[in-house]
């Protein structure tokens, strides 16, 4: 059998007749489905791409393109510069507290009953951490307690075995003192 040099090969691409069962090349655009395990194919609608177009789009007068004889457009954001000591105007970027400001202008109530959500998410999170902090006082509190008890029965039974060992060592003097 003949076959292409090494070279040769990375120019010439796998296709699905060179290659056994299995080698599925594709063409990019993503599944709209799954195999089921009998075999068939099964479309998920939600994957399946939808275009919606606009109403009258044939009476629509502009094109999507634009022309390159139109000069660029101004932005409206600029800012004022010192350079070499004079004072230039310079356009930027819309700033993110900016977008939230206009947003806020033009989206009063969507605004106001964003700022009560934020606030009863905000009553939420403290009353869930005072709760926490709460959990965690009562717990140490009582780790405390443990570790105190625990200390004063490591005390006890070490009075008692100093008790013990004075008492032996009483009886081990009585011992020596009847035997002579």
């Amino acid at each position: 059998m003949v076959r292409p040099t090494q070279p040769m090969m990375a120019r010439l691409r796998l296709t699905t007749k060179q290659v056994n069962g299995g080698y599925y090349k594709g063409n990019r655009t993503g599944s709209v489905g799954y195999f089921a395990k009998n075999g068939s194919y099964v479309i998920d609608w939600k994957k399946v791409r939808t275009y919606n177009v606009p109403e009258n789009l044939d009476a629509f007068k502009l094109t999507p393109f634009v022309t390159k004889l139109m000069p660029p457009t101004k932005s409206k954001y600029t800012k004022q510069i010192e350079r070499n000591g004079k004072l230039v105007t310079v356009e930027k970027g819309l700033q993110a507290r900016e977008y939230l400001d206009i947003w806020a202008s033009d989206s009063g109530p969507e605004v106001l009953e964003f700022e009560r959500r934020e606030e009863k998410r905000t009553r939420f999170m403290r009353a869930k951490m005072e709760a926490y902090r709460e959990k965690n006082e009562a717990r140490r509190e009582e780790q405390e307690r443990e570790k105190a008890a625990r200390r004063e029965a490591l005390k006890q039974k070490l009075e008692a075995k100093k008790a013990r060992k004075l008492e032996r060592a009483r009886q081990f003097a009585n011992q020596g003192e009847t035997t002579p």
